[in-house]
């Protein structure tokens, strides 16, 4: 998920955003020349080569890592961000003290600590923004998180790498297609599958899981054929999601439909978008603009509150999980969103910049955007449902503005799985810096009732 600019709709926790921080360059500096007969005074003590793991102390979330030493680098590994042994930069050792800089984790991000040869253990401290968090290592790998619910070679159906032009950008993403009795056997109904915010692959990748991988195994094991695409600047896909407007990202899921419409495998009149979060949005958006085009809708945890709410709740919600939560600081959050809001919605953006420096289009057409004609609009069978430990979109807000927008289409369904977070996983508190702790990616109550629901309202055959 991409971290350059705030987000309306994935909230990260202040001192897990350190963590989630992506740098697109390594940073590496020159090893100084030194002569034959100089003695190193940074030489790599004798014994320190080799596989250490251990955790990061983020507070209420230890982040398990592992750091490789090799040939006077380093590597790490972070199973719960999806780093698999990125270099690490200015590493400095003697027989004592360890350092090195981690660009991956943030452009700040040093270690500095300890090497204790009685123990055999590094111990240290991460430190960025301001902030420092202990570390310590000991001998060993760290261990790969389990993730049973990610579908393994062979599938039992036909997965095929596709690309098509949406207006001036190509799009890249997977079709996977039920096998009939002979293959290509169809047509089928189709699902496109609308991601939340934030540039994200295929697969919606994040927080160690990837939900879309998981949702359109399970949709195509039970007979719908489903495209997941890659977003605006990630993957195969061209563009920049940043400077994609809401015009833009309807344009590219209307285009995935009529890419659908092509083939001869899939039944054009029973192609359908669900949307997770922001795609939540989108997907009505696109329904009500070409509704020829779009057979049934799937909302994923989909706000029915404005973006401007939504980013006034969420940086509520932020600061009650800082502790921050004073009645000074929720005033004052609550009138520079509104602020930003105010000038988002007029349209200066310069302005909007002055207040919040990061500010994108895409911000803007988010924190702008109300769901409220799309949702009222809808004629074709929807499903919108929430988690009731969603601490992003919280149901005790969305889901009575969702019946009340959804109350005039006989086909529409409400529904709030208990115990579930914003990804559909089954959660203790809800809380974001949780997500990665799972073991699951969705809840099988929510494969189940997803399929069920598609079932009763566009059978498969």
């Amino acid at each position: 998920m991409s971290r350059k600019s705030p987000r309306i709709i994935v909230v990260v926790l202040a001192v897990l955003a350190l963590v989630l921080s992506a740098c697109s360059e390594d940073d590496e500096k020159p090893a100084a020349e030194k002569s034959a007969t100089e003695k190193p005074t940074a030489a790599k003590p004798r014994g320190l080569d080799g596989d250490w793991a251990g955790a990061i102390e983020v507070p209420g979330a230890p982040l398990d890592i592992g750091v490789t030493f090799a040939d006077g680098g380093a590597t790490i590994t972070i199973p719960a961000q999806g780093l698999d042994a990125a270099e690490l930069t200015d590493v400095r050792t003697t027989e004592a003290d360890v350092a090195f800089a981690v660009p991956q984790l943030a452009p700040d991000a040093t270690f500095a600590g300890t090497y204790s040869a009685a123990t055999d253990r590094i111990t240290g401290k991460l430190s960025t923004s301001g902030q420092e968090l202990a570390v310590s290592l000991e001998r060993g790998t760290v261990a790969p998180l389990e993730r049973p619910q990610e579908p393994k070679e062979p599938f039992p159906y036909r997965s095929e790498d596709v690309s098509f032009e949406a207006g001036e950008v190509t799009i890249a993403g997977t079709l996977t297609l039920p096998e009939g009795e002979g293959e290509g056997e169809g047509p089928y109904p189709a699902v496109v599958l609308l991601t939340g915010a934030g540039a994200q692959d295929r697969d919606e990748q994040g927080f160690a899981h990837k939900p879309f991988l998981v949702l359109a195994d399970a949709l195509t094991r039970s007979g719908y054929a489903v495209l997941r695409t890659d977003d605006r600047g990630v993957g195969g896909t061209a563009g920049s999601d940043d400077d994609a407007t809401y015009d833009d990202l309807v344009a590219d899921a209307l285009a995935m439909t009529d890419f659908l419409r092509e083939r001869p495998e899939i039944d054009p009149e029973r192609i359908g978008l669900m949307g997770h979060s922001q795609g939540g949005y989108l997907a009505p958006l696109a329904a009500s603009r070409a509704p020829e085009k779009v057979a049934f809708t799937v909302l994923m945890a989909g706000p029915a509150q404005t973006g401007c709410e939504v980013l006034k709740y969420q940086a509520r919600a932020q600061l009650e999980l800082q502790g921050q939560s004073t009645p000074a600081k929720l005033r004052e959050s609550d009138e520079a969103n509104q602020r930003l809001c105010d000038l988002l919605a007029a349209g200066d953006l310069d302005g909007a910049r002055a207040l919040e420096p990061t500010v994108t289009p895409t911000m803007a057409a988010q924190t702008t955007y109300d769901p409220e004609p799309a949702l009222r609009a809808l004629k074709v069978p929807s499903l919108a449902f929430f988690g009731s430990k969603d601490v992003q979109v919280p149901p005790s807000l969305n889901e009575p503005l969702m019946r009340r927008f959804l109350q005039e289409n006989a086909d529409a369904t409400v529904h709030v799985f208990p115990g579930a977070n914003h990804l559909m996983q089954p959660a203790q508190s809800g809380t974001p810096d949780e997500y990665a702790q799972l073991t699951t990616t969705i809840d099988p109550d929510v494969l189940a009732y997803v399929t069920t629901w598609l079932k009763e309202n566009v059978p498969a055959r």
